[in-house]
């Protein structure tokens, strides 16, 4: 059963892509510019699933998501990332608590797993 989404995206295509979640049911919020912003966001409203790209300025996505896991409010939160290099992803699992990726072509399957 579709749930509430945190959608961290910095591309022209994040408006596109919280589209599509939504009409697969799902509850979208959307940061495409401030990554702080968006961090106070998901500790004001706690999502079921934070999201994260990783294709298009990896980094604002890695320091995004280390600033909410500081919170332990926010530990808990399932973090997904989307796409993203093999050297990408090793960085991620180097740097933040238990995160889970997803190639973008399986978004949609993957979400419904975790929401299940």
């Amino acid at each position: 059963m579709p749930g509430r989404l945190f959608l961290f995206q910095w591309d022209d295509q994040a408006e596109t892509r919280a589209r599509t979640l939504r009409d697969a049911g799902w509850t979208v919020e959307l940061e495409s510019t401030d990554g702080a912003r968006g961090c106070r966001a998901v500790l004001n409203h706690p999502p079921d699933i934070i999201l994260l790209d990783l294709a298009r300025r990896p980094s604002h996505s890695r320091a995004t998501a280390e600033a909410i896991r500081r919170f332990k409010a926010a530990r808990r939160i399932p973090m997904l990332f989307i796409d993203g290099s093999e050297l990408e992803v090793a960085k991620v699992k180097a740097k933040i608590l238990n995160p889970l990726f997803t190639p973008s072509d399986l978004l949609l399957h993957r979400l419904s797993k975790l929401a299940d």
